[in-house]
């Protein structure tokens, strides 16, 4: 978007506010956002829409489905397209930058404090009640998200279909967007109101500027070109190493982990955990816990797995100096794509505001993340109430089999019964309760699980 079209739509609402002004709310927001994305969402929602109205309502939620379908965090997108909208660029990377930074500072301090002291009694007992306690918060992400998603009975089998394709088969999650995206719009194009006229759109908003082609693949290059640049100074400064391994697969990461912060977490804890063996299946769990106390995206938890990998794998550095550096660079990996993909594709997503088309691909898209956070919640229970869980191979029986593998297997995650943990049991249900029956936040019932967590581990 062009200055003289970011000033354009600023003239057309009463409410628009100056840049100090945006500065001072986003700050608050970044301070205040706990509570994962659904709560983040809906705090943006409350300030922006409800109280200041810089936004109207169909507007915010076309942003939302555009940032749902986008790989990695989709509030810190949220709030970058707000501030885009409110001053082109500048205005977007404020709002972004003061999105995560607060969260990313009190994660590196808590991720030191854990790779330093997670050896003894109170810090194990600690973070096992806030690990027991995550269970509860996903579990209502969950349903928060879906009464806003599954509207349709369309919608509905798309979650469900989402969350089978990854808990059995685990069909690679951008396939499963695209399928999605192609049954929404298909429901879309067959239903009659794809016939109607498009609306939605504000007589002032209309004459909003064409985006330029050439402008738009210019500010694509530089910020691949930002993005990237880590990469060739770790490479001339250090070599190849762990810091190159940990940036280059975060930036991987950040390419392929649609559907925000909980499908990012499905696919580190997958790939993270089980291939590169940087931390283990609790301390995934663990960095998850922390991240929920913390304000900011829950995505915040990859500079937590980038802080443990770079501790351990120092390459003759202080330890705790290394695991900044990794944190900052997993941080620089992890959120630099979102001004990307909200400065390349918002300006043409703007225009197409009001296409039912369009609106029936990303309802679809939103429809399946339902499913991908349900899979992360009985992914998560497993390992939380469990300590032991296998990976029970349906088909095919491999030792049977002979010739290439099949490009899709039917497996199922097994808890063994017998290592069934009481005490997070308790914590988890406990964390229930104070969630769904008397409506406690995030922070309070983190607290308190953290307390009974530990009153537990020394009493046992």
């Amino acid at each position: 978007m062009t200055k003289s079209s970011s000033t354009e739509i600023r003239q057309q609402r009463a409410d628009a506010p100056t840049f100090p002004e945006l500065v001072r709310v986003f700050g608050h927001i970044g301070l205040m956002s706990f509570g994962g994305p659904a709560a983040q969402i809906g705090l943006m929602h409350r300030i922006v829409v409800d109280e200041k109205r810089w936004v109207p309502e169909d507007r915010f939620l076309h942003a939302l489905n555009y940032c749902m379908l986008l790989p990695g965090p989709e509030a810190q997108q949220l709030a970058t397209y707000i501030g885009w909208l409110m001053f082109g660029v500048r205005g977007g990377v404020v709002a972004g930058l003061l999105f995560v930074l607060p969260g990313l500072a009190v994660i590196i301090g808590l991720s030191a404090a854990y790779a330093l002291f997670q050896d003894t009694t109170w810090i194990a007992g600690l973070f096992f009640g806030l690990k027991a306690a995550v269970l509860a918060i996903v579990v209502e992400a969950l349903i928060r998200i879906g009464k806003r998603a599954l509207k349709t009975q369309v919608h509905r089998i798309i979650a469900l279909t989402a969350f089978l394709a990854l808990f059995l088969l685990s069909v690679p999650f951008p396939l499963v967007v695209l399928l999605a995206g192609l049954a929404g719009y298909i429901a879309a194009r067959s239903s009659r109101a794809a016939d109607q006229p498009l609306d939605g759109l504000q007589d002032g908003e209309k004459t909003l500027a064409r985006p330029h082609l050439g402008r738009s693949a210019a500010g694509l290059l530089f910020w691949i070109l930002v993005w990237q640049a880590p990469l060739l100074v770790l490479w001339l400064v250090l070599g190849p190493g762990s810091f190159t391994a940990l940036f280059t697969f975060f930036s991987k990461m950040a390419l392929v982990t649609f559907g925000g912060a909980y499908a990012v977490l499905a696919y580190v804890a997958q790939v993270a955990v089980e291939q590169y063996q940087w931390l283990k299946p609790g301390e995934m769990l663990d960095g998850l816990a922390l991240a929920e106390t913390t304000p900011g995206p829950l995505v915040l938890v990859l500079s937590f797995v980038g802080f443990l990998a770079s501790f351990r794998q120092s390459m003759g550095l202080d330890p705790v100096l290394a695991g900044i550096l990794g944190s900052v660079l997993t941080a620089w990996a992890t959120f630099v794509p979102s001004f990307l993909w909200i400065f390349a594709g918002a300006p043409y997503i703007e225009r197409l505001r009001g296409n039912r088309l369009l609106s029936g691909a990303l309802s679809a898209i939103t429809a399946a993340v339902v499913g991908v956070i349900l899979n992360l919640a009985v992914w998560f229970a497993l390992h939380v109430l469990f300590a032991r869980v296998d990976r029970l191979m349906i088909w095919p029986q491999m030792e049977n089999v002979a010739g290439p593998p099949a490009p899709f297997s039917l497996s199922l995650s097994v808890p063994d019964w017998t290592t069934l943990d009481p005490a997070a049991l308790v914590i988890s249900l406990l964390a229930a309760v104070m969630i769904f029956r008397f409506h406690q936040g995030v922070g309070r019932t983190l607290a308190v699980c953290a307390v009974v967590g530990l009153a537990l581990r020394a009493a046992f």
